[in-house]
């Protein structure tokens, strides 16, 4: 059973936003690429875990503090005689293992060993627990989700999950007897209280409103040739076609998002998504799905 859903983190959408409405650097190209390669092998972790039958907590995306340490843990499982973390890896290529050094084949440059940011997490969970009065096993995992990805000179000793394991893995889970009770209840509602929501590290670049594009664009392709026709948002690109009524809510998120300190007006929404909607037509979207604070021409929505 999901306890806690896994969603796209802020620092993921802002990067998402800002690739499809202005120039990055390659190094941001770079990092934006990154997360979105990591989230969608969560993802696909997490539709292979959806087939656990077994009686199980899963916590998503869990971010945790220590004595002023923060550390991530892709998924928690919750079972009935063991709490297993796993950090899910979405690597493609060759790489291998040479004396606790992780190295790609093709470039021969060094990456960070996984390993260490396991164990690394796993020594500040299990101190989490102790603080807490919380006694519970913990074992934790590498997996690597990619079919594209080998991994040479690997350990056998190590808590490394190769792609052609992880569908073992996880059915091992269903051999095991797990029935949980309300203590383990208790525990995984205790753990997400400690979720911490933002994450102090995350690191996008510097932008002003006047460097975004403004425009409405296609949900599908991020094309900003897109019209009008019939209450629906038209791609030209690629012909895909969006409510218009979603289509202003989606952008309006992505404002809000961008420009947490600029009030949602019916006047900045109406700049941002220039769309050849007038404000009328926005103003109404924006009274059915939002509240209203203010009766002047500065009301604002949250």
């Amino acid at each position: 059973m999901i306890l806690k859903e896994r969603k796209e983190s802020d620092e993921l959408l802002t990067m998402r936003y800002l690739n499809t409405r202005m120039q990055l650097t390659e190094k941001d190209k770079s990092r934006y690429f990154k997360l979105e390669k990591g989230y969608e092998g969560e993802v696909k972790f997490d539709t292979l875990a959806e087939n656990i039958l077994e009686e199980r907590y899963i916590l998503n995306d869990m971010l945790l503090e220590v004595n002023n340490s923060y550390f991530q843990i892709d998924s928690t499982i919750v079972s009935q005689g063991v709490i297993y973390l796993l950090d899910i890896k979405n690597f493609e290529g060759d790489y291998f293992l040479d004396s606790d050094k992780f190295y790609s084949v093709a470039s021969g440059r060094e990456y960070k060993n996984p390993l260490d940011q396991l164990k690394r997490s796993t020594t500040l969970f299990r101190h989490l627990l102790q603080i807490h009065r919380l006694h519970y096993l913990v074992e934790s995992f590498v997996i690597f989700i990619n079919q594209e990805f080998t991994l040479y000179q690997a350990p056998m000793n190590q808590p490394l999950i190769l792609p052609t394991q992880v569908n073992r893995f996880l059915k091992e889970f269903d051999k095991t007897p797990s029935k949980l009770d309300d203590g383990h209840k208790k525990l995984s509602q205790k753990l997400m209280t400690l979720h911490q929501p933002k994450n102090p590290f995350s690191a996008t670049p510097a932008y002003e409103y006047s460097q975004v594009k403004k425009g409405c664009y296609c949900k599908t392709c991020k094309s900003f040739k897109v019209y009008i026709v019939n209450y629906h948002l038209v791609c030209e690109n690629c012909g895909g076609q969006e409510k218009i009524e979603h289509a202003i809510l989606r952008h309006m998120e992505e404002f809000k998002l961008l420009f947490p300190d600029r009030n949602i007006t019916t006047h900045s929404i109406y700049e941002w998504c220039q769309t050849g909607l007038n404000e009328k037509t926005i103003r109404r979207i924006m009274k059915k799905n939002f509240t209203a604070f203010g009766n002047t021409r500065d009301t604002y929505y949250k």
